[in-house]
């Protein structure tokens, strides 16, 4: 039998040395990783709670459904919304002397085309 003459040993993974080198800050490391979607919009936002009936979830989730059937495109409740609120503060209609919901409701129907008695 022969004898095998010792051969040194190459060990797998870091050694000491390599664990304990100081690094350059890298940006992984400076910023940390951020879970969930990432937003749709660039524009400073604030989350707010708004009380819907539930009619009205009901057509927004049926006009999203369209929508994306339509399009391929999803919208969200939340995009529905912000378009409402926008195109509304574009708009050139006076509100001011509104004093109920009944009456915001009339002026926006009417002057969206349809009006339902």
């Amino acid at each position: 039998m022969a004898l095998r003459t010792p051969t040194k040993l190459k060990r797998i993974g870091k050694s000491g040395e390599d664990i304990f080198v100081p690094r350059g800050e890298s940006s992984e490391v400076a910023k940390p990783k951020r879970r969930g979607r990432r937003p749709s919009h660039t524009e400073h936002w604030t989350k707010v709670t708004v009380v819907l009936f539930d009619r009205q979830i009901v057509f927004l989730d049926r006009l999203s459904a369209d929508i994306r059937a339509a399009s391929g495109v999803a919208i969200s409740r939340a995009h529905v919304i912000r378009a409402l609120i926008d195109a509304l503060s574009e708009s050139d209609l006076d509100l001011t002397g509104t004093r109920s919901e009944a009456d915001l409701k009339a002026i926006l129907t009417a002057r969206l085309g349809r009006y339902r008695t």
